[in-house]
């Protein structure tokens, strides 16, 4: 996160909390996205929230990185072909 910028917000009764829109904006938070909630460390006051990837997010983040293991094939091309082959 490289600088951390310290921002306030309120609880409301019904124990909602609004993300800063800088932090959403910065951590790709969306409506619909899950949140982590942990106790740092026992006897502590501070809290850590994670951002729960999505589905979609998770495939995005692994597109392509086979290629880092074997970046001279062409995985798709060689499953086409052996598709053709079969059948």
């Amino acid at each position: 996160m490289g600088h951390f910028r310290s921002m306030k917000t309120t609880v409301t009764t019904k124990n909602m909390v609004t993300i800063p829109a800088e932090i959403s904006r910065q951590m790709g938070i969306t409506p619909g996205c899950q949140l982590d909630w942990q106790v740092a460390a026992e006897g502590t006051d501070e809290l850590r929230v994670r951002v729960i990837p999505t589905r979609s997010e998770l495939a995005r983040r692994l597109f392509g990185s086979g290629k880092r293991w074997s970046p001279q094939r062409d995985s798709v091309a060689e499953l086409e072909a052996e598709r053709a082959q079969e059948g």
